[in-house]
């Protein structure tokens, strides 16, 4: 399904009959389909609701370079679309920055019945000394190699080298979705984490390595009202990796026993 919203076209659907309203943030770069089996757990007794963001998977991108904070504006726009007033959020990795923005504020036009953030972003990570070395020899080079002389004298491995450049996110993402992509990731969201009221079950893959295990047990010590899920031999995409275990955590926590 489609709708508009601030000329936009949005790709979105929606399984399940229950009453109540569980809507899925999807992590960056991903589509909605990802969360198909997250989706699955909750059918039986909620509306599930499952959308991509502008930018990713079928939705239309953004026309200027959007801040976490922009999506979680277009989100409150989407949420009105729909009639929803009140819905339960889960959010997995981008996703969890959004719903921290959304959780954190002093009050919103709809109510967040309760959190679920799987393997979430949000915490900027402290920089080592060889990532300070790396960072600075990479502004260097950058300068240097957007020198006109020095491209013209080889430019095929100039551009090799900029293709290399940046995570796997950065390197696939369009050149619009890069400038949001590096808004997040220079953004920190702990300040926040006091703020959010609402009860949280943090999900979390002991072997994550875009968002480290320590994050889920900074955020379960910040966040007022969270609990902490760790599964095992899981990596960034838990849920995919351990999905029995994830179905298990998932039934209890929204009651569907």
């Amino acid at each position: 399904m489609e709708l508009v919203i601030d000329g936009y076209k949005i790709s979105y659907k929606e399984t399940g009959d229950g009453e109540d309203t569980v809507i899925i943030l999807q992590g960056w770069g991903t589509n909605m389909a990802v969360y198909d089996s997250v989706a699955a757990c909750l059918t039986g007794r909620y509306k599930v609701v499952q959308f991509d963001f502008p930018g990713f998977g079928d939705s239309d991108e953004p026309r200027e370079a959007w801040a976490v904070e922009d999506y979680a504006r277009f989100f409150l726009k989407f949420t009105e679309a729909l009639g929803i007033k009140k819905a339960a959020l889960i959010g997995h990795s981008y996703g969890g920055r959004v719903i921290i923005r959304l959780a954190s504020r002093p009050s919103l036009p709809f109510e967040i019945t309760k959190i679920v953030l799987i393997d979430s972003a949000g915490i900027l990570p402290q920089k080592t000394f060889k990532q300070k070395v790396k960072i600075k020899t990479y502004k260097l080079m950058k300068k240097i190699v957007s020198l006109k002389p020095v491209y013209a004298v080889c430019p095929e491995l100039i551009d090799d080298w900029k293709s290399r450049q940046g995570s796997a996110d950065y390197r696939s993402a369009s050149p619009m979705m890069r400038q949001c992509l590096v808004k997040a990731v220079n953004e920190d969201l702990t300040p926040l984490l006091k703020d959010i009221r609402q009860d949280t079950l943090l999900i979390w893959g002991d072997n994550d390595t875009a968002t480290p295990l320590s994050d889920g047990k900074q955020m379960e010590q910040l966040i007022p009202e969270a609990g902490l899920a760790v599964l095992k031999g899981a990596g960034h995409f838990s849920f995919l990796d351990q999905p029995a275990v994830f179905r298990r955590i998932m039934e209890s926590y929204f009651n569907m026993g």
